[in-house]
């Protein structure tokens, strides 16, 4: 008990390590993207602000305007930037087809902050309305994520029948091949590699038509158009540049159209890669943890919270056991959201060879999936069958 930890029953296990591992990774890389922004930005933020104030004192001078009057109707044009007004003449912001467009930025957790509701009515309704429609939007997308691990395992088993088809000798008869094949089929997995490698050609190539599109209807530079999909296909939604914004374009219709699929395929392709980029991160983290313990060092041995993690870890397994009878834990939920890489590629498998798997789910109306889904389901499902 003296020198031990104050918390003998929260073992410092795996996921205690991997945890403490990335967090301390994340703060680093923060810390690293910090110095690079501040280098990069920091000196452009200063000159900004000194040819602001020449170019105030110029206009006080030429036009004899008191300093202090000028702030004042400075400020309130703040205020009025802020209910959507500006000094060129923009679309509608509150028309139905500008609220559309808010309501399709709320749910898909974008958000680029040029249209904000200004009424206590309405923000006390947004709180209501982003709760159900963000949780809606992310289940789309999860469902989204099942189907194309769906069919992209058809498309690599097709390619692999193919490449071995093409591959065969010809000195074998043709039972001989076709037995060959089919043993080498039964062996086969299609690579998790493969997966993010086609949804990141898929992201590129979406992106890259979609500047193609946005460099010529918004005038921005190409650069800025490809800057502009990255900001909204992975949902930052900085704001300081948006599309669709103007009152008026050429082929108007077809373009607002355009804009809003290709910002649905942007999203959809950049969430399922974030979700296969962080399955690649796990593994990359179990790497470093293996090679720590074959050194003899543990992350959590050294970790400045360890006395709080332990008392926190202490606390969570105590109501996890408290409710294992009726919710999911939380490791398990956490462990389900952190897919390996194995069970992902066992998924491939078994889509690219026999078509998604039967289970209880087609019984209760639920259907298996992947990441913390699965996990979900299954749980519903073997409730739903006891009972």
């Amino acid at each position: 008990m003296g020198g031990g930890c104050c918390c003998p029953r929260a073992p410092m296990n795996e996921d205690n390590a991997r945890f403490c591992l990335l967090a301390a990774l994340i703060f680093l890389y923060m810390l690293c993207g910090a110095a690079i922004f501040s280098a990069l930005e920091h000196p452009f933020e200063l000159r900004a602000r000194l040819l602001w104030k020449e170019q105030l004192e110029n206009f006080t001078r030429l036009y004899r305007v008191n300093l202090g009057a000028l702030h004042t109707l400075l400020r309130q044009y703040e205020e009025a930037n802020g209910a959507g007004i500006r000094v060129d003449t923009l679309r509608p912001r509150w028309d139905f087809s500008g609220a559309f467009y808010f309501v399709g930025t709320v749910v898909s957790t974008i958000g680029f902050g040029m249209t904000t509701p200004a009424t206590i009515a309405g923000k006390i309704f947004l709180i209501f309305y982003g709760l159900i429609g963000c949780a809606a939007t992310i289940l789309f997308f999860n469902l989204f994520l099942e189907r194309i691990i769906t069919m992209l395992a058809y498309i690599m088993r097709w390619c692999h029948e193919r490449r071995l088809k093409c591959g065969a000798l010809g000195a074998m008869s043709s039972r001989e091949e076709s037995s060959g094949e089919e043993d080498s089929l039964e062996g086969w997995k299609p690579s998790v590699y493969y997966v993010m490698l086609i949804l990141g050609v898929a992201s590129v190539v979406i992106a890259c038509s979609a500047s193609t599109l946005y460099s010529s209807m918004e005038d921005w530079s190409y650069l800025d158009s490809l800057y502009f999909c990255f900001v909204a296909f992975s949902t930052i939604g900085f704001g300081d540049l948006v599309s669709s914004q103007r009152e008026n374009y050429e082929s108007q219709g077809a373009y607002r159209l355009g804009n809003c699929l290709f910002i649905l395929m942007g999203v959809c392709c950049i969430y399922s890669l974030f979700n296969v980029i962080s399955i690649v991160i796990k593994q990359t983290l179990n790497w470093i943890l293996g090679k720590l313990v074959c050194s003899g060092r543990h992350p959590l041995r050294s970790c400045p919270m360890r006395g709080v993690w332990c008392l926190c870890s202490g606390a969570a397994a105590e109501v996890g056991r408290r409710l294992s009878e009726e919710l999911i834990s939380v490791n398990e939920f956490t462990v389900s959201n952190k897919v390996s890489l194995a069970l992902l590629q066992k998924q491939l498998s078994e889509t690219a060879h026999q078509g998604p798997r039967q289970s209880y789910g087609h019984q209760n109306g639920f259907s298996g999936g992947v990441g913390a889904l699965a996990i979900m389901n299954n749980r519903l499902q073997e409730t739903s069958v006891d009972r």
